[in-house]
């Protein structure tokens, strides 16, 4: 079975087409700046690569064109036909409390993402452009969701209700939601299979450290608690969002310095976080770097934000799981930066948990046992996929129709 994953974003499409006889990933690249006066198309396939191209693409339907075309493409591409490709299964946002698990797309997956986008404005809107997208250009092909929040359907009321009037809940939904959740579920499933172990049996703490970040507690292959929120602006410090701070802050900048409501949207999401701390990049390598060649201190305090707040984290967590057996590290932060891995495990001494230095400093691209032989918790890297994820569901449900 050959699977198409799509990810598409508000002017994006990331792709990736994957055999899964053998889980061979068969080609994958990127489209950007859609709509605008120059987009750029990266396919790579063992047979051929493209990097970068400069293009007109008008909207995802132009494309998605593109990409399948590249795909049976007799000089650069690796299918003989449209029909090579079984099922496309896309990474979709926000299904609010409608979708515990990832679903085969139909008309009311359609209607519920619709009913949904005032909870996911930027991501909703895309992600229906790009199910309209393969609707248009294969309409006999099968198409399958997973959803981000999906995976945190499983938090008790406990975890994800609001300290607000009930009736904003019961009425509007306004509760936690999380997200990342494919990429929790996938390197929670990994560990488990990693260490030989039932997952039913463990406690984790997955921490999926990017651009965006969240942290996560399963106990037994359930999200039990997550730091993203209504939003993925709640929780852990990222590359741009705030994470947690005084609900009151932003009443007090709209009222005392005279923002507006879309101003203090803007500076949450998009120059606060390691940007806004830092005054310098949103891109951790950038901040590392300044540290350890310059001493640079703005650059040491937005670090040590960083990491503290992670911390604290996986000690409230530590607490709501009664003890942990594993914490993962993932993403493109979480993968490949160690002195954040050493700093965040620092002084954890108190949970069981010792890190042994030497490993955490070795790169690979492999699974890693980042703790040491007397640490009672498991510290792991695990690099997440979260388009195997997307693929694995979609094979799982086609395979029920």
């Amino acid at each position: 079975m050959k699977i198409l994953v799509l990810n598409c974003g508000s002017s994006s499409i990331k792709y990736q087409l994957i055999d899964m006889d053998d889980q061979n990933l068969m080609a994958e690249g990127i489209i950007e700046k859609i709509g605008e006066n120059i987009a750029l198309f990266t396919y790579k396939s063992e047979k051929y690569t493209a990097k970068k191209q400069k293009m007109q693409i008008d909207n995802h339907e132009v494309g998605l064109n593109l990409i399948i075309s590249t795909l049976i493409d007799s000089d650069k591409g690796i299918l003989t036909s449209l029909d090579d490709i079984d099922a496309v299964g896309h990474r979709l946002v926000h299904a609010g409390e409608h979708y515990a698990d990832s679903v085969v797309v139909t008309d009311h997956v359609i209607e519920v993402m619709k009913e949904c986008v005032s909870l996911a404005p930027l991501h909703n809107p895309a992600n229906l452009k790009g199910v309209e997208a393969v609707t248009a250009a294969m309409p006999d092909c099968p198409q399958c969701g997973v959803f981000d929040t999906a995976f945190h359907q499983s938090m008790p009321e406990k975890a994800y209700l609001y300290a607000l009037p009930l009736e904003l809940y019961q009425e509007n939904k306004i509760r936690r939601y999380g997200f990342h959740g494919t990429s929790h579920k996938y390197v929670s499933m990994k560990a488990a299979e990693y260490l030989g172990e039932n997952i039913e049996n463990l406690k984790i703490i997955t921490c999926h450290l990017g651009n965006g970040a969240s942290i996560s507690a399963i106990d037994g292959g359930k999200s039990i608690d997550t730091s993203m929120g209504l939003t993925p602006l709640e929780g852990l410090m990222m590359g741009t969002r705030c994470g947690d701070l005084d609900p009151a802050i932003p009443i007090h900048m709209q009222q005392r310095l005279g923002y507006s409501v879309d101003e203090v949207n803007n500076i949450l999401n998009k120059k606060s976080g390691m940007l806004g701390l830092s005054g310098i990049s949103n891109d951790m390598r950038e901040i590392e770097d300044q540290i350890l060649k310059h001493k640079n201190p703005a650059a040491i305090t937005a670090h040590d934000v960083y990491c503290y707040r992670i911390k604290k984290y996986i000690g409230s967590y530590f607490a709501a799981l009664n003890g942990v057996d594993v914490i993962i590290f993932t993403g493109g932060v979480g993968e490949r930066m160690p002195i954040l891995r050493e700093q965040v495990c620092r002084n954890l001494d108190a949970f069981g948990i010792k890190l042994n230095l030497e490993e955490n400093a070795r790169f690979t691209d492999d699974i890693q046992v980042l703790s040491s032989p007397d640490s009672k918790v498991t510290v792991l890297k695990i690099p997440t996929n979260e388009e195997l994820m997307i693929a694995l569901e979609t094979q799982r449900l086609i395979g029920k129709v």
